[in-house]
């Protein structure tokens, strides 16, 4: 009976150093940064000269002062048909950058009548040159870089959300 206890209790102790031992390979491990996720609840329809649909998009809105700070700041993912939408209160001359940003974007600037007035294809990410709008704007789309290009969304077309 007693080299019974024997074997269990060295059962036990052999089993519990080993799943001690997995839970430590897995804290030394460094945790893999997910990034931001951001929360699509809009879509944004780019137009062409002849207000025909060429393509769509599902957006998170930045539509107050600290979501249009952050942006897609620390966003390490975006699904190929989505992007961001940025509202600003009235039209001005913008300008943005990539700080913090670790994906390459296009940013296109759009004005009060939803004209696309200047597009910035493929940005560098933790870029800190400003990009700007060249004209007075109200809203700024942003997508994955290359998708106005693989889309055929150039300057002068319009979006509607």
């Amino acid at each position: 009976m007693k080299s019974i206890s024997i074997t269990v209790f060295t059962s036990i102790l052999v089993v519990s150093l080993f799943v001690s031992c997995q839970d430590t390979k897995s804290e030394d491990q460094p945790e893999q940064k997910k990034g931001r996720q951001l929360e699509l609840i809009k879509e944004v329809t780019f137009l062409n000269q002849d207000n025909e649909e060429i393509s769509k998009i599902t957006v998170a809105v930045a539509d107050d002062q600290q979501e249009r700070n952050q942006g897609l700041m620390d966003v390490t993912q975006l699904p190929a048909d989505a992007g961001m939408l940025f509202i600003f209160p009235a039209e001005e001359e913008l300008s943005f950058y990539m700080a913090n940003t670790p994906l390459p974007l296009d940013i296109m600037f759009v004005n009060a009548d939803s004209v696309i007035i200047r597009i910035h294809h493929s940005t560098s990410p933790f870029n800190t040159k400003q990009l700007f709008s060249d004209g007075p704007a109200q809203y700024v789309v942003e997508t994955n870089a290359g998708y106005a290009v693989s889309n055929d969304i150039r300057e002068g077309m319009r979006i509607r959300f």
